[in-house]
């Protein structure tokens, strides 16, 4: 058996649909707002995606317990292509299938949380209004201020499930999306943040309660990744009816000189 491109989303989404929780970033990635911007590759019934909307690329491999092994073989097979520098998402231990050819570090810890328990985010009151294209030079400002280094793709605003409050002309606290797809009824939160001086007075919470209800009609899968170390936000998550569902790694991938 070994790896090989694979072109068919129906094909892929059948694959990453045993396990939509684990696999939400993927499955949104088959929506043509995405697809293009995107290469699979599979071994088996293991599926890889090399994503290219991201500088640099990154590479998302995830498996439960019992797949981690075909899923490391896909790894080893596939490093050789690979383009020279990447992020990588990965299940633990699947790094070591990739330090023969690339020099792997290590970024932090990171867990898979996934709405479960609804009644809890009910019980929060929801704020925020839908954020459009006229928004972005006040989301850009806010996550300079509150949020530096995120990972925020402006044409997700587009969407319509970027929600924000507003003080005078300034966003204070926002929640979004990086993926959403009512074809395969997941999507992922992320880009969630308030702003300095304003936290501790709810806004996180009323946020994703907002952005929450929106989805709750669209999607059967409300999941998000957060740091482990980022004991703030899991807290908060697990107040709003999250729960951890999968662990994972972060990680740069430098190829090996020679």
């Amino acid at each position: 058996m070994s790896v090989r491109a694979e072109h068919d989303r129906a094909v892929l989404a059948g694959l990453l649909s045993r396990d939509p929780v684990l696999h939400a970033y993927q499955l949104g990635d088959l929506d043509d707002f995405f697809w293009p911007y995107t290469s699979w590759y599979r071994r088996g019934d293991s599926v890889v995606l090399l994503y290219h909307g991201a500088t640099p690329p990154t590479l998302l491999a995830f498996a439960g317990p019992a797949e981690v092994g075909a899923m490391a073989a896909l790894l080893g097979e596939l490093a050789p292509v690979l383009p020279a520098r990447l992020q990588a998402h990965l299940s633990p231990g699947l790094e070591s299938a990739l330090d023969v050819a690339f020099r792997v570090t290590a970024t932090g810890p990171h867990l898979k949380m996934a709405l479960t328990d609804r009644t809890r985010l009910a019980a929060v009151a929801p704020a925020g209004e839908v954020l459009g294209r006229a928004d972005l030079p006040r989301l850009h400002e806010l996550y300079a201020a509150a949020y530096p280094g995120n990972w925020f793709d402006p044409r997700m605003v587009d969407t319509g499930r970027y929600v924000g409050v507003r003080e005078g002309d300034r966003l204070v606290a926002v929640a979004g999306v990086h993926v959403v797809s009512p074809a395969h009824r997941v999507a992922a939160v992320g880009n969630v943040t308030t702003r300095p001086g304003w936290r501790g007075r709810g806004l996180g919470a009323a946020v994703m309660a907002r952005l929450c209800g929106l989805l709750a009609t669209e999607v059967d899968h409300v999941t998000l990744n957060v740091a482990a170390t980022n004991s703030a936000a899991v807290r908060l998550y697990e107040r709003l009816g999250f729960s951890r569902v999968a662990d994972y790694g972060e990680f740069t991938l430098v190829t090996r000189a020679g």
